[in-house]
């Protein structure tokens, strides 16, 4: 197994394991430190094996941190009917 694929299992791991834990803030900070930390880790993988095995880690982490992705899209949305509101 590749540096990329094993630095991309550790992070699911780490993922699994911070969203057991309990929180009072619903795992926002956990959250933004995932994202930070899988950004570059998605990039190296899409750079040692190609698009398609990208893409697969892609959907992997989204339905990890699907709340982030949930509200990403809403505010895409109110941003894409307020510009056609203006226009």
């Amino acid at each position: 197994m590749s540096f990329a694929l094993t630095l991309t299992c550790i992070w699911f791991l780490v993922a699994n394991v911070l969203a057991m834990l309990p929180s009072q803030r619903r795992h926002w900070p956990q959250a933004w430190g995932l994202i930070t930390c899988g950004i570059p880790i998605l990039g190296f993988v899409v750079y040692e094996h190609g698009p398609w095995l990208g893409l697969l880690v892609l959907a992997g982490a989204m339905s990890v941190l699907r709340w982030p992705v949930i509200f990403l899209l809403r505010r895409m949305k109110r941003m894409m009917r307020r510009h056609d509101e203006t226009a």
